[in-house]
């Protein structure tokens, strides 16, 4: 997360969806009174108790809402960015099994088994963007959502709000993988449909009937 000062913007950073690379671009842009939580490639926390001990940066709507000073939270600009659901799920399970030489030759499976374990649904990575981004209302609690598919696009549409030069987007922190939609049949397409489904509600990502359909989109 990212709450800036001096442009007056609060960034959401939803895992696997390019934060990385808007942090660094953003970076020049801040200043020293700016606010950032992240882990990856520095610890850094926010001057805020009750956020700074959830200990990661992926923060979500809810949790700062509570958390961040009332004037903050109602005139600030929020922002973040998602993803494909099916796009994302791959892209996590890869991430996450980056030095595991096990998951080579055995994505589609790990990634049919890993859906059946309550602590793997549970973890940051993993869980939906809804749930990230939603109010309590059930609402998207941010005033812009970007796209992966379109992030740069999406980032030069955020500057522009906020007074920033656009910059060029390097993509950080990658996960090796092919083609997304090569890793799924039938039998992996309906639990992630299942999980994601808020995520497809929310964000108008189209929904899958099966792994044939998913492979032509």
């Amino acid at each position: 997360m990212i709450v800036s000062h001096r442009h007056r913007f609060v960034f959401f950073a939803v895992p696997r969806t390019g934060t990385h690379a808007i942090r660094a671009a953003l970076a020049p842009s801040l200043g020293g009174e700016d606010w950032q939580q992240q882990s990856l490639t520095e610890q850094v926390r926010l001057p805020i108790p009750a956020l700074a001990r959830i200990g990661h940066g992926h923060i979500t709507v809810r949790e700062a809402q509570a958390c961040l000073p009332s004037e903050i939270w109602r005139s600030y600009f929020k922002f973040a960015v998602v993803r494909d659901p099916y796009q994302r799920y791959v892209s996590v399970c890869a991430f996450l099994n980056k030095r595991n030489p096990a998951f080579i030759g055995n994505e589609r499976a790990f990634m049919k088994a890993a859906l059946q374990r309550p602590r793997f649904r549970q973890r940051v990575l993993v869980r939906p963007q809804s749930a990230m981004l939603l109010d309590a209302r059930g609402r998207v609690g941010v005033d812009v959502v970007g796209r992966y598919e379109t992030l740069q696009e999406s980032f030069d549409t955020v500057c522009r709000q906020v007074g920033i030069a656009p910059r060029r987007l390097a993509l950080r922190n990658v996960s090796s993988h092919g083609d997304a939609a090569a890793y799924f049949d039938d039998e992996l397409v309906a639990p992630v449909t299942d999980f994601y489904r808020r995520d497809f509600d929310a964000f108008g990502y189209p929904v899958a009937a099966d792994a044939a359909m998913l492979r032509c989109a």
